[in-house]
């Protein structure tokens, strides 16, 4: 059975999927990045063959993908996020034309063609205006665990208005609203109807086409989803892996490219053999 693995490192968190020849997940690992990016992806790749007791020379290819996919030193090649996330959610759910990736510090929609290649893409990456950076950052202005913040923001009633979805100034909008008496489920309703906003800009850019899904670790966030859907007025498809989509992304194109390898070498090996007499067989 041939291994491969993917290796997403992203500004938050790091994620390693090991997958196998029939493209089953054996492995998974997700990390925080922390500053020591390298050590990281090592990191995250080794708890992941741990995790199943899997030898890690049985890895015939390792593809690094994200933000900081060129610190993967022990990887085979690096592919960007973009392809990655597009492949992953392809796979996930073969009928998706466009991918909604929210991750730490950048937004990303991207179009998927039916093979699951990319055909456009735009992405917010001058600040972390509208990502899960914007998400985090509303959390500690109001005491509140990360995890709980979607469920709560869909109690809301009567959703605030914010001027900005820039990380810089969400303190001060916020506090402003508490001054004002404002409950948090309806500043956190309105923290996320303003990022779906801002998300559909991006959307506006490659041209919308259903089916949609989410990846990226926001996609954990009930909340986020149900205002995407809201603004969308269509389902997105979300899975328990939507959170390690560029990571499968990259352990596909890790098996493709293993295959391919070992099928060159079954090639080279049975045009070398001969019968003694010098004609090949």
């Amino acid at each position: 059975m041939i291994y491969a693995a993917g290796v997403d490192v992203g500004s938050t968190q790091t994620k390693a999927v090991v997958m196998d020849g029939s493209r089953a997940i054996v492995a998974r690992s997700l990390i925080q990045t922390g500053a020591m990016v390298v050590k990281a992806a090592e990191r995250s790749f080794v708890e992941a063959l741990a995790s199943v007791g899997l030898a890690r020379e049985k890895v015939k290819y390792v593809v690094g993908t994200g933000y900081g996919r060129y610190k993967v030193n022990f990887g085979d090649a690096q592919i960007t996020e973009i392809s990655c996330h597009a492949r992953g959610a392809h796979f996930m759910f073969p009928g998706t034309r466009t991918v909604i990736d929210i991750g730490g510090q950048d937004t990303k929609a991207i179009r998927v063609g039916a093979s699951g290649e990319v055909v456009d893409f735009a992405m917010n990456d001058k600040c972390a205006a509208g990502t899960g950076r914007f998400l985090t950052a509303s959390a500690e202005v109001l005491d509140l665990p990360l995890e709980k913040i979607g469920a709560l923001s869909l109690e809301g009633k009567d959703p605030v208005r914010l001027s900005t979805v820039c990380t810089v100034f969400v303190e001060s909008d916020i506090m402003s609203y508490l001054s004002q008496g404002r409950m948090p489920p309806d500043i956190l309703a309105g923290v996320h109807r303003a990022i779906a906003a801002r998300t559909m800009s991006l959307l506006q850019r490659i041209g919308m086409e259903a089916e949609y899904s989410m990846t990226g670790g926001v996609a954990r966030n009930i909340g986020m989803v149900n205002a995407l859907e809201e603004k969308l007025k269509a389902p997105l498809n979300v899975s328990s892996e939507s959170h390690f989509m560029g990571a499968i992304g990259a352990a596909l194109f890790a098996i493709e490219r293993a295959e391919a390898a070992s099928h060159e070498h079954a090639q080279a090996h049975l045009g070398g053999w001969t019968d003694g007499s010098g004609e090949g067989q």
